[in-house]
């Protein structure tokens, strides 16, 4: 009985720092907040699918140190099975996020430290963490050939594969037929289609892209204006949900992925999957940080039945 979802991907300590602007090169600013945190795509993913109420599994590799530490006690905490090497010759991943105190965009430098040298036969070691899952989520902070093992392993024995790409840097087309979902935002989604997404019908071009090239289903985010759930057979749009004013955006694609795959892993249909998705990161986009901004079910439940 395959339940839950397994994800792939990094950890990385995030080190927030709040100010009205970017500094110019050479120039020192005066911020206005700062906070450290768990971070990293994956195994910010795997918090939100976690307390979205799935059963998660996290693969992935970190250091030997204070971030380290820092990692496992979180996923101690969300109750997430951490299927981790630890690599005392490489440090825990960081990650630099300015984050606009008036607005709440962000620009991010991440760091992959240890997880940078995840390997195939790491996620080959722990295949049994993804065949029982009935959900596997990937991106591309950690490198292609342990993704692309990780979703051979999945499609391989049913296990429904999500990859959630966040580098415009050439994979093999191989990967894509892989995918029953493919997950970007509307600027990877237009760097990686030639196609700048503007609106929905481009958005539609855009996951036609995708589909030529053997996905299942192209799900583009748009920000404020929801989401595209784009197949063969339907091409629907997704609402966002206002759940407040906006105080931080780094976390809200990574809610949406993991709140995704907790809904498909309880057999959810990816149009309603998608809708509680999109609730879960307007919630998210609320709060401060990545993993810390992750809502609750019983939150997202709510917002849901609000409209």
């Amino acid at each position: 009985m395959k339940e839950g979802v397994a994800i792939l991907g990094i950890f990385v300590a995030d080190l927030a720092f709040r100010a009205g602007r970017m500094p110019a090169i050479g120039e020192t600013i005066a911020g206005s907040g700062f906070a450290m945190g768990p971070g990293g795509k994956g195994s910010n993913q795997a918090v939100a699918a976690a307390r979205a109420g799935a059963k998660v599994s996290f693969i992935s590799r970190i250091g030997a140190d204070d971030f380290g530490a820092v990692a496992r006690a979180t996923w101690q905490r969300e109750g997430i099975v951490a299927r981790v090497v630890d690599d005392a010759s490489r440090p825990t991943g960081a990650a630099f996020i300015y984050v606009n105190d008036t607005t709440g965009e962000n620009a991010i430098i991440v760091v992959p430290g240890a997880a940078a040298a995840i390997t195939a036969e790491d996620v080959s070691a722990v295949a049994d963490a993804i065949t029982s899952a009935a959900v596997f989520v990937t991106q591309l902070e950690q490198p292609v050939a342990a993704a692309q093992r990780g979703l051979e392993i999945a499609r391989g024995t049913g296990v429904t594969t999500i990859f959630n790409r966040r580098r415009a840097e050439p994979v093999p087309d191989a990967l894509y037929w892989l995918c029953d979902y493919v997950t970007p935002n509307e600027s990877e989604a237009a760097l990686l289609t030639g196609i700048a997404v503007t609106s929905l019908d481009d958005a539609r071009r855009a996951g036609d892209v995708f589909l030529g090239r053997g996905v299942g289903t192209a799900l583009i985010t748009l920000g404020e204006n929801g989401a595209l759930l784009h197949s063969r057979s339907q091409s629907l749009h997704v609402p966002a949900f206002n759940a407040g004013p906006v105080v931080e955006t780094a976390g809200a694609g990574d809610a949406f992925n993991g709140g995704f795959a907790a809904a498909l892993s309880r057999g959810e249909p990816p149009d309603r999957a998608a809708r509680f998705a999109s609730a879960l990161a307007g919630i998210s986009v609320t709060r401060p940080g990545t993993a810390p901004s992750m809502p609750m079910l019983a939150e997202v439940e709510a917002l849901l039945a609000r409209g």
